[in-house]
């Protein structure tokens, strides 16, 4: 930011812009990084396999328009999909790891909600760029307390790790994302997320060495379906 000289956003701006760093630079990566202590990869990406829905509902209410009467009943199935399959996985009922993944859920819909408006204003990555800038306060207070609490056994892998999650992650993933919405709009740019949650059961499996539920594709496809129906129909 300070390369490019770019100035200040306008005080209008700064409270879409709070949403997005809250919503995408803070919640979603904790509440993920807590729910990944007792849920699988495999099984939280076909939680996280509802973030299109819950995008496309927020950028609804964001914007006043009203879903038809096939965007409901497609939303209503896949939120029963993934409610079952998350019942089935913890035993019958909800773990601790389930909700954080719900509210993860929640605030990163709100970010890319945000986000995607913001970009139609200025630029994807001075959307980002600003989100960052506004949490360092608080990431480099919260890493110094972290630091004095908790012993760092730094390796090449963690290093790797760290590196790509704030440089290719937070950063640039989320400047071509802001800027795919700002181009063909949120409720298209929300398809492109229907292959997330397959793509993670992969990687879970083929990097991680996760044991793959048997119902965890299945899930998947499923609530796959159903968000592609949401996002398809009119609204």
């Amino acid at each position: 930011m300070l390369a490019g000289r770019v100035p200040l956003p306008e005080r209008r701006h700064w409270a879409g812009l709070a949403v997005v760093a809250g919503g995408v630079v803070v919640g979603f990566p904790l509440l993920t990084s807590l729910a990944l202590q007792t849920s699988t990869t495999s099984h939280a990406a076909v939680v996280v396999g509802l973030l299109p829905l819950t995008t496309a509902t927020f950028a609804a209410l964001r914007t006043g328009r009203r879903p038809s009467r096939t965007f409901w009943i497609a939303a209503v199935s896949g939120a029963v999909v993934v409610l079952g399959f998350t019942l089935a996985e913890s035993g019958g009922a909800l773990s601790t790891g389930d909700l954080y993944l719900f509210g993860a859920l929640l605030v990163c819909a709100a970010g890319y909600t945000e986000g995607g408006r913001l970009a139609a204003l200025m630029p994807g990555w001075q959307v980002i760029g600003w989100a960052l800038v506004f949490c360092l306060p608080l990431m480099l207070a919260a890493s110094a307390v972290a630091l004095s609490l908790e012993p760092v056994h730094l390796n090449a892998h963690g290093i790797v790790g760290l590196v790509w999650v704030a440089a290719g992650s937070t950063f640039f993933g989320l400047y071509v994302w802001y800027r795919g919405m700002a181009a063909i709009g949120i409720p298209k740019a929300s398809q492109l997320q229907l292959a997330q949650p397959l793509l993670t059961l992969v990687w879970s499996v083929s990097l991680l060495g996760e044991d793959l539920s048997p119902t965890a594709p299945v899930a998947a496809v499923a609530v796959l379906v159903c968000i592609a129906v949401t996002q398809r129909s009119k609204s």
